[in-house]
């Protein structure tokens, strides 16, 4: 790997980085599919303080994830790029056919019966 395939690489995972917590990734399909959000409603929705929602939103917005616009006193977020959603859905399609796959071993497994186990 050279020093451009390194710094993509690091850049790459800082983005998922970004990802890699369960309210970051819940608030981030929020918004992916309903449209912008301002703290205090993600706060209400998440369950969460308004106070680490704005530290998840802050993390999320310098991995550019998310991006921002303030409208009198209310700041609101949305997704940085389009992409981000797509990413999202291929996460559900991940998890889709892992749980196919799953699901076949098991019913394979159930098929041999108690004898063969």
């Amino acid at each position: 790997m050279d020093e451009n395939d390194r710094l993509r690489a690091e850049a790459r995972a800082g983005i998922l980085k970004a990802l890699a917590h369960p309210t970051r990734i819940y608030m981030v399909d929020l918004i992916h599919r309903e449209g912008e959000y301002c703290v205090q409603d993600l706060s209400s929705r998440v369950g969460v303080d308004t106070s680490t929602i704005s530290r998840h939103l802050s993390l999320l917005k310098n991995a550019g994830i998310l991006e921002d616009r303030k409208q009198g006193t209310t700041v609101y977020y949305s997704l940085g790029c389009n992409c981000i959603g797509e990413f999202m859905d291929g996460l559900e399609n991940v998890l889709a056919a892992k749980h196919t796959r799953e699901r076949r071993f098991y019913d394979a497994v159930r098929a041999e019966g108690p004898a063969r186990r």
